[in-house]
C-alpha cells in the first residue's frame, strides 16, 4: 500500500513537471547597465586613437556582471542597438587591447540568440 501511494506521488509530480515545463530564466542585466559598463569605449568605438583605462574596467564589468546565457544575449542586444555609429574595426579590437579574452568575434552582425 505504501508502495503505490509512493508511486502515485511520484507519478503526479512528474505529471506536474511535464505540465509546467522548464521555466525560462530571464535576463538580469538591463540595457540602462550595459551602458553604464561600456559608455567610456564609444569615443574609441567611433574614432579610435588610446583605449582608456575606464573602458578596459567598463568591459571586464560587463564580462563579470553578464555571465548567464540570458544575461549576455541580452547584453550582446544592448551592444547591437547602440552600436550603430561604431567602427567595426575599432569595435572589434577592444577586447583585445583590454586583454579580455572573449569566444566570438565583435560584428554588426552578430547573432545574439547563440
Amino acid at each position: 500500500m505504501a508502495r503505490t501511494i509512493a508511486t502515485l506521488a511520484i507519478l503526479a509530480i512528474a505529471a506536474l513537471l511535464l505540465v509546467e515545463g522548464p521555466r525560462e530564466v530571464e535576463a538580469a542585466i538591463s540595457c540602462g547597465q550595459v551602458v553604464k559598463y561600456i559608455s567610456p569605449c564609444i569615443a574609441y568605438a567611433q574614432k579610435g586613437g588610446a583605449i582608456s583605462p575606464g573602458c578596459c574596467s567598463g568591459i571586464r564589468g560587463l564580462n563579470s556582471a553578464a555571465r548567464t546565457t540570458p544575461d549576455r544575449q541580452q547584453a550582446c542586444s544592448c551592444l547591437k542597438s547602440i552600436a550603430r555609429g561604431a567602427n567595426p574595426s575599432y569595435a572589434r579590437s577592444i577586447p583585445s587591447k583590454c586583454g579580455i579574452n572573449i569566444p566570438y568575434s565583435i560584428s554588426p552582425n552578430i547573432d545574439c540568440t547563440k
